[in-house]
């Protein structure tokens, strides 16, 4: 096996995707899901028998969603892909105290505590990679997501000032920063609003989960050996 790998948001479409090629690949995994059990159990079944370590039910938009995840990690961890979170559609003026705490907690904080509890193995180890699933509009910013491209604006941050930090230890900290992909994160659109998204897209289309995972599994690999503090877009020339 190519080592351990916690996958955060392991329940949602790329998390699902990023398992299943992580998987194929020969790495074991332990995935982190909040409420939607059923496709952890589906990977479970899909999957070799040796694939999956564990699975780990947490709210991360909590601090004792976060404490609660971080003492059950009872493997050695080689890796960790941030792929979990949620996406916040309104009016900044509209938004509620409670949803900006949410929000700092589950995009922030929580990743922060997690990376700090693996981090001292990995320097002892001297290797590691964490990969965070970031997006186009933490780089570029959204209007009516103002709340959600902030928090993606601090993974990109951390990721850069994180990697100068660790890199030394041999550790590889990096992000994907996907564009317009087809999940059920876009199921608040209408057709008319997707059609006027792709007709921006110089290559037309939506993007695909596997895509992302593709991407993932280069940023795990030696292949990317020399790659560090980047983020990577994957967008269709968005």
């Amino acid at each position: 096996m190519r080592g351990n790998v916690l996958v955060i948001g392991a329940s949602g479409e790329i998390g699902i995707a990023i398992a299943r090629k992580l998987a194929k690949e020969g790495y074991s995994l332990l995935l982190h899901y909040h409420q939607n059990v059923e496709p952890i159990l589906q990977l479970q079944l899909e999957l070799d028998e040796d694939a999956i370590l564990g699975f780990y039910q947490a709210d991360l938009s909590t601090s004792n969603g976060i404490h609660h995840l971080i003492h059950q990690l009872d493997f050695d961890i080689d890796g960790i892909v941030f792929a979990g979170g949620n996406a916040h559609f309104d009016l900044f003026q509209d938004s509620l105290e409670e949803e900006m705490d949410d929000m700092l907690q589950l995009h922030i904080k929580a990743p922060w505590m997690i990376t700090k509890h693996v981090l001292p193995n990995m320097i002892r180890k001297n290797k590691g990679h964490i990969v965070f699933i970031t997006s186009i509009w933490g780089d570029r910013g959204a209007s009516n997501e103002v709340m959600y491209s902030s928090v993606k604006g601090a993974q990109n941050s951390f990721v850069r000032a994180l990697a100068k930090e660790v890199s030394l230890s041999g550790i590889s900290v990096n992000g994907v920063s996907p564009g317009f992909i087809q999940t059920k994160m876009n199921a608040h659109l209408s057709a008319e609003e997707v059609h006027s998204i792709i007709d921006e897209i110089p290559l037309n289309r939506a993007g695909l989960p596997e895509e992302v995972a593709n991407t993932v599994h280069f940023l795990m690999s030696d292949q990317s050996s020399y790659i560090r503090g980047e983020i990577i877009e994957v967008n269709g020339a968005w």
